[in-house]
């Protein structure tokens, strides 16, 4: 018997970081054994073993190219079908390394606040450290005697950041590489929606009176490890949808809220904001200036960062004076404050905040 296709609006798809790193293994492949494959196996950030198909493979002997076409499942992205292109060559100069640059269609970075280095390629640490081990797997032993450049390019990168918020905050000329575990959940559809409000109903059926809501993968790890005594049934990524999230927590009555996140997601919810998406409203840098200010940042700090353009940038100012953690406390008392407006005698609300690599730093109350 035939599998059942999944619902619509339902399948999952792939990261631009996740195709990026399949292109570079397939390319090293061809380098390594003189044939790029038809298709190769990628090793995801989540563990997870998948199988990408392979076009356009070609090699000389000392420079192989090879692409993958990236599949967003229902995701409304506007990367999907981006071409994610890796050409490698050796380096026989420089042994044991993995050197990782962006060709034409990968934004380059010109702002700081994205924890990437100005004037880099906008490729993001998770799908950078997958790029290099699938590369450095394909290359095995060879790389005790040469190292290894990949370049990873997007051809219609350019056109297809316009459509996207890279240009607002520093990044140029293409998009982003982007992924933590190299899958894409549809979090912008309706079907997204009603699985969030689902899994609230569910949180909502069990003993423990309490509902965790996370913005992703990252942050449900890091929430699961610090509340291991909670069934993993209570735990519920909400992606950008706090809205439907809270309400179906309301209507399950609810008592207990614990929301997991970083920077960014936590000042939008600050600001009053239930739909966090990107798109839908830019972060309030004047919030965090505002908190800078009165956590007694200098002026020029407080300034610095009501002109910035992202919400990760102040944090770094801030961990620069020793004042990270206590300024992510601020935010997330900021968040509980706000979300008690929103939801007045509804909800004990309690905020967990973790960095870039799911590391906590602090928590409210």
């Amino acid at each position: 018997m035939m599998d059942k296709p999944a619902p619509r609006g339902t399948r999952t798809g792939f990261t631009t970081g996740a195709c990026s790193a399949a292109a570079a293994r397939a390319a090293v492949i061809g380098l390594v054994t003189g044939q790029v494959p038809d298709s190769v196996d990628c090793l995801l950030p989540n563990g997870n073993l998948v199988s990408f198909a392979v076009h356009d493979g070609r090699c000389d002997g000392v420079s192989a190219h090879a692409m993958v076409i990236k599949d967003a499942g229902d995701d409304p992205d506007c990367t999907d079908k981006a071409h994610l292109t890796a050409d490698v060559r050796w380096l026989a100069r420089q042994p044991g390394q993995v050197l990782l640059a962006g060709g034409f269609g990968v934004g380059r970075v010109t702002m700081p606040g994205l924890g990437l280095e100005v004037g880099g390629p906008a490729i993001n640490p998770v799908p950078r450290r997958n790029i290099e081990a699938n590369a450095r797997s394909a290359a095995g032993a060879l790389l005790d005697e040469v190292g290894l450049e990949v370049k990873i390019s997007v051809p219609q990168g350019e056109q297809m950041a316009k459509k996207t918020t890279n240009a607002r905050l520093g990044i140029l000329g293409g998009i982003s590489i982007l992924g933590t575990t190299g899958i894409v959940k549809p979090y912008s559809t309706a079907a997204y929606r009603a699985s969030v409000v689902q899994g609230v109903q569910v949180a909502g059926t069990l003993p423990h009176g309490v509902v965790v809501l996370t913005t992703g993968g990252r942050t449900e790890k890091f929430v699961m490890e610090e509340l291991p005594h909670l069934p993993e049934a209570a735990f519920v990524q909400m992606g950008d949808f706090l809205r439907y999230a809270m309400g179906a927590a309301a209507k399950a009555g609810l008592k207990q809220v614990v929301i997991g996140g970083m920077v960014g997601k936590l000042t939008k919810i600050a600001q009053g904001e239930t739909i966090t998406h990107a798109g839908r409203a830019d972060v309030d840098t004047g919030l965090l200036a505002d908190l800078a200010a009165e956590l007694g940042a200098p002026a020029n700090v407080s300034a610095d960062i009501r002109a910035a353009k992202t919400a990760r940038y102040a944090g770094e100012r801030l961990d620069e004076l020793g004042l990270g953690t206590v300024f992510h406390t601020a935010l997330a008392q900021r968040v509980v404050q706000t979300l008690n407006r929103t939801y007045p005698d509804t909800f004990d609300i309690k905020v967990l905040v973790c960095d870039f690599d799911g590391r906590k730093i602090t928590e409210y109350p």
